[in-house]
This record gives C-alpha cells, sequence and structure tokens, in this order.
C-alpha cells in the first residue's frame, strides 16, 4: 500500500469518527445501563425498526452464546420494539427518528456507540436476522473465541453471511414470535459463492447464495456483499465503513490467511428468507432509507411477488458448525 492510499485511509478514518460524533446527537436513551459494565464485558450492537416478532429469539440465542449486554438503536419503531428491549435487564437502548440513510445506513449510530461504551472491550455487531457461528459453539462459550483470539494477538474475527431459506415459497412460512427461524429457513447453498479481494481496504468481497441466484440472476456484481467482520477487540479509533463488511484500520479486514493456510472464520446465519420479508421489502421502498435507493429490496418484492422458491437440488440441509467447516465455509484454523 503507498503513502498516498496510507494518508487517505487515515483522513477517512478520522472524518468518519468525526461524522460519528456528530451524529450521536440523533440518538436519546430511552434506557442506558452501561454504567454497569465491566472491563472484559462482551457486547452485542445492533439497529432495528420494527422487529418485535424476532426479539425474543434473538435475545435467548446471545445470550446462550455469552453475550453480557446488549445495545440497541431503535430507529423509529411503531411496534413495541423499543419497550419490549427496554424492559430487558441486560440491554442499553437508544432511539431516533433520523434519517436511517443520513446516518451511513446507521453505521454513524454505531461507530458512535462503539467509541463510547466498546473501547477494550469485544464487541459483536449484527441485525437482529443475522446469528453468530463459530468453530465449537455447541461446546465453548464465546468468552472461549475472545480468550483464544487475545492470547493469539487477533483483533477481529471475520465470518461469511450464510443466506437460509425455506423449501417451498418463501411467502408461505410463517415463523412464530419467539420460535426459532431455522426451525423453518433451514436450508443454504453451499457452493455458488465468487471471492474477490478489495485492493483500497484489504477485505475479501463475498457475493453470491441464493441472494445472487434468486434476485439478482441478471446482474450478479449487484448482488448483496456476503463479507462481515462482526466480531472485533474495539479501540475507539477504529471506525466501520461499510455496515460491518470492512472498517478501518485496513488490518482489521485481513482475516484471512494470506500464506495459503487458513485462520479460524465464522458465518452468521442469515434468518431474512421468512413471511414477514414482502412486507418488509415494501415498507423499506417506501421508505427509500437503504443503500442504493433500496435497489435490494426492489429486487425482493418483484420476485417474491411471484411466489418464489429459492429451493433447488443442490440445496443443503443445515446440520452443524462443523458441516459448514467441511464445506469450506468456516475454519477453526489453528484453535484446537
Amino acid at each position: 500500500m503507498g503513502i498516498v492510499t496510507s494518508y487517505r485511509l487515515r483522513w477517512n478514518r478520522k472524518r468518519w469518527l468525526i461524522r460519528a460524533r456528530r451524529k450521536a446527537r440523533d440518538l436519546r436513551p430511552l434506557a442506558d445501563r452501561t454504567a454497569a459494565l465491566g472491563p472484559r464485558s462482551i457486547l452485542l450492537f445492533a439497529t432495528l425498526r420494527n422487529e418485535r416478532p424476532r426479539l425474543p429469539w434473538f435475545l435467548k440465542y446471545y445470550r446462550d452464546l455469552g453475550v453480557e449486554h446488549f445495545l440497541f438503536i431503535d430507529n423509529g419503531s411503531d411496534d413495541g420494539s423499543a419497550d419490549y428491549l427496554t424492559a430487558q435487564p441486560d440491554a442499553s437502548v437508544w432511539s431516533t427518528t433520523a434519517s436511517y440513510a443520513g446516518a451511513r445506513f446507521g453505521v454513524d449510530w454505531i461507530n458512535a456507540l462503539l467509541a463510547r461504551h466498546a473501547h477494550g472491550r469485544w464487541a459483536l455487531v449484527v441485525d437482529v436476522d443475522e446469528f453468530f457461528l463459530y468453530p465449537f459453539c455447541d461446546t465453548r462459550p464465546l468468552r472461549a473465541l475472545t480468550d483464544w483470539l487475545d492470547d493469539a494477538g487477533l483483533r477481529s474475527f471475520g465470518t461469511l453471511i450464510l443466506d437460509m431459506y425455506p423449501k417451498g415459497p418463501v411467502g408461505d412460512q410463517p415463523c412464530a414470535e419467539g420460535q426459532n427461524p431455522f426451525e423453518i429457513a433451514h436450508w443454504f447453498d453451499s457452493a455458488n459463492y465468487a471471492i474477490t479481494r478489495n485492493g483500497q481496504y484489504g477485505n475479501l468481497w463475498i457475493q453470491g447464495g441464493p441472494r445472487a441466484r434468486g434476485f439478482f440472476a441478471e446482474q450478479p456484481r449487484a448482488a448483496p456483499a456476503l463479507n462481515k467482520v462482526p466480531l472485533v477487540k474495539w479501540d475507539r479509533g477504529y471506525a466501520y465503513v461499510s455496515s460491518t463488511h470492512m472498517l478501518l484500520p485496513r488490518g482489521l479486514n485481513l482475516t484471512y490467511d494470506t500464506l495459503g493456510g487458513e485462520k479460524a472464520s465464522g458465518c452468521l446465519l442469515h434468518a431474512k428468507f421468512l413471511e414477514t420479508l414482502g412486507d418488509k421489502a415494501r415498507e423499506e421502498i417506501q421508505r427509500a432509507q437503504h443503500y442504493a435507493g433500496g435497489r435490494e429490496y426492489q429486487a425482493y418484492a418483484a420476485v417474491l411477488s411471484d411466489r418464489t422458491d429459492l429451493w433447488n437440488k443442490w440445496s443443503e440441509r443445515f446440520i452443524n458448525w462443523r458441516q459448514l467447516e467441511i464445506l469450506g465455509l468456516m475454519s477453526k484454523g489453528n484453535w484446537a
């Protein structure tokens, strides 16, 4: 990386941090319990809007995994999400009705809370339809992973977003409040992924899976990115650049081995493809608050109206993380 590029990235990082401090003024605390955080507390950060039915299972999943405190940003929900989260004793909640797009699709708000509350701690940043999976997660708590990362001198942990889907039309697959969504959406693509390297930020750029073949078959390069770096030992000088796809300093994006081996990595099981997606797509198209004018949601709405079925004869039924490692979708690396 040249001197000019290095200087530009440092300047960009400073700019994102200044912007985050300014956008923090958008946030109004509804329940701030962060004074009780310990120096080693494992934190989870998420931004949401109208996700009340998902929240009971989401909280249970991450509590069982070992998350000790949740920090939520509610962006104008009117379905009771904010009230539900405020009542949770291990959650802090901020509310805003400001523009999601104007906050760089929530990244500025997340950066602000990370700088204020996550410095020196491990922070997991996910959407409420994403479920973190890592090697040995069935027998080892999240603390075991972060301790190993600390001992190995690693500051970040990368994942592939693994889109999960049901068999049959997506619109015919209801999920009850509090239900494990993967009792319904338990299929995934075991292949069909394209990987390139981002020369500027150093991260891998992954596209493919059911979203590419089902919704962007005519424009595969426009398909959503499936690479994320959701788990980071945070420092107040860090900043996410684009969702959790990449961040600065750029060394945090090097979550893969460049010498031919394998670094430990995980997956985010993505529970987007359920009955509620059609209504969500129509709402987000109307709000026009997502990337590229909601292009992704426009694609969902167009295809879902035809009662699309993402399942095909190459679909794999999800079993556990070891299955994903065998398929090369995640790796335990040298963590034994």
